[in-house]
């Protein structure tokens, strides 16, 4: 299916959003587009369902951008099956929790029913499914895309499904011959619908008549397999609407596209290889109309492993907004969509340093470190990641705002920054207090991976006694900073030279500096960290003055 990654590459487009809004419009859709993504509730929401939302996202805004009226929708497959427990959930303030923090019990005895017939954990939704699409809505409007929650279980009980429902059933033959091109064990007794059973309330796959002009079919409810395990059937014997039950997904998802109208789908590349395939068959054979336009992505992983709700390896969009501001995040999807991506958590600062440089490549163009193509890039994307395009903010780099989050004194934080060159003496206010904002964000990753900026200013002097030699030192490198005001650099190299010159270990006269400014015994690179800060301030700790 390698079309399928060369979707909207007839022409060079600086930004890949614009290559997909051009194989859209070459089919002249009408107004609204639509476009779609989805995910099935199973457990909370994380970064990679992001995908879909961002991808889809970024093309609508291309499209709006050419005078189109878009309308961008997010079906939740929430008719779906629980199949198995996931190991982690989320609660609506996204406090993550282990299974055993809620009543798993009650879970695991409703396995195999649909995720809006469980009961929401939390109990503060009206489901299970209805909980974590809910969190899903809340993550969109955190990034502050528009989109709209579709569900599944709405679409079948409302009757909007019924035609879709209606036409593989009434077309079940034709059904059956697609299907079976794709998957196993499709025999000539198969039936491509789920009933519901009205006495357990498990989806059974054994039904056994269907009667179109009722719109109904007769079931049994028996075991079905999930993988390694089994979910017991209660054996009843009943008979079901075709609003009480669903389509299996590889029809499902055929069934939404003609039901919304839906002209592009962004989809992970496990479609590409599976659904997809059958999807545009089960679209043209059975219902009889063309597919959207595709667009694969490729997964993001989360230091180094996949992202998985059931497996409890995530990381949430809140979570990441604690970390970042949101046009750093709305960058990470303006990468190319068809590249593996690693969240590295511990790396975030090479993130925030990226946008940083694509945010100068906008408002400055191609100049020394910036290429053309990244200048390009910057021009017509960047208008979509922030909200405000017409002033450049004042950026604080990430690692030196984690510097400054070694203390919550704001002044302490201005004047170091100010030191350093990252503030401007002419700023407003309202610019400082914006550009301070990175700071808690950097403190938090800080915290969050304990690396070398989880140090916190020692804000009065701690309580120390040195040896007559490292206080002699000290006040020598104090005399240093007052006579010279030092940039980061040429105060490291003091800091060794004042150490050899009164012949001092140099790790021991390092310590003697952290035990001054942090009350530790170590800490970070102690020349940039003390160049950053008031020479003033500097000069009275290492003369251990009050």
């Amino acid at each position: 299916m390698s079309e399928l990654y060369d979707v909207g590459t007839g022409e060079h487009r600086a930004f890949w959003a614009d290559s997909v809004a051009d194989e859209i419009e070459s089919r002249d859709p009408d107004d609204p587009i639509v476009i779609k993504g989805g995910v099935s509730p199973s457990g909370v929401p994380h970064l990679g369902h992001f995908n879909e939302i961002m991808r889809g996202y970024f093309v609508a805004e291309a499209l709006r951008e050419r005078g189109h009226e878009v309308e961008q929708v997010f079906t939740t497959d929430d008719r779906d099956r629980l199949r198995k427990l996931p190991r982690k959930l989320a609660d609506l303030e996204w406090n993550v929790v282990g299974l055993g923090e809620v009543d798993a019990g009650a879970l695991g005895r409703n396995l195999g029913k649909p995720y809006t017939d469980i009961p929401d954990p939390f109990g503060c939704c009206g489901s299970y499914g209805a909980h974590f699409t809910e969190l899903l809505g809340r993550s969109a409007a955190a990034v502050g895309v528009p989109i709209e929650m579709v569900s599944n279980t709405e679409l079948y009980e409302s009757g909007r499904f019924d035609d879709a429902v209606e036409a593989v059933l009434s077309n079940r033959d034709t059904a059956r011959a697609v299907l079976s091109e794709f998957q196993d064990k499709v025999d000539d007794a198969y039936v491509p619908f789920f009933a519901q059973c009205s006495a357990c309330g498990h989806l059974t796959e054994a039904v056994t008549d269907v009667d179109l002009e009722s719109r109904t079919v007769e079931y049994v409810c028996r075991d079905v397999e999930t993988g390694d395990d089994v979910i017991e059937g209660c054996g009843h014997e009943g008979t079901a609407t075709v609003r009480e039950g669903k389509l299996p997904w590889r029809f499902e998802w055929p069934a939404q596209w003609q039901t919304l109208d839906v002209d592009f789908e962004p989809f992970g590349k496990d479609h590409a290889e599976g659904s997809w395939p059958s999807g545009e068959t089960v679209a043209r054979e059975v219902f009889g109309f063309e597919p959207p336009v595709p667009m694969v992505y490729e997964w993001f992983t989360l230091n180094g492993d996949a992202l998985s709700s059931s497996a409890g390896n995530l990381i949430t969009v809140a979570e990441v907004l604690d970390l970042l501001e949101v046009e750093v995040l709305r960058y990470f999807f303006t990468k190319n969509p068809t590249k593996q991506r690693d969240f590295d958590v511990g790396r975030i600062d090479r993130l925030v340093d990226e946008f940083d440089r694509f945010e100068r490549a906008y408002f400055e163009g191609e100049t020394d470190g910036i290429t053309a193509d990244e200048a390009e890039l910057a021009a017509r994307a960047y208008p979509m990641v922030v909200d405000d395009a017409t002033t450049q903010p004042i950026r604080i780099p990430y690692t030196f705002a984690a510097v400054l989050g070694m203390t919550d004194d704001r002044d302490l934080r201005v004047t170091m920054a100010r030191r350093s060159g990252h503030l401007p003496e002419d700023a407003s206010d309202a610019a400082v207090d914006a550009a301070l904002e990175r700071v808690e964000k950097a403190r938090a990753w800080a915290v969050r991976t304990d690396n070398e900026f989880n140090y916190r200013l020692a804000e009065t002097l701690p309580e120390t006694e040195f040896d007559a030699d490292t206080e002699a030192a000290l006040g020598a490198l104090a005399d240093v900073v007052a006579d010279e005001s030092p940039d980061e650099e040429a105060l490291q190299e003091a800091i060794y030279e004042t150490a050899r010159d009164h012949d001092l270990d140099v790790g021991e006269f390092f310590s003697a500096g952290y035990r001054l400014f942090l009350d530790e015994s170590e800490g970070p690179r102690l020349g940039p960290f003390l160049a950053a800060m008031d020479d003033a301030f500097v000069v009275r700790r290492l003369r251990c003055e009050k």
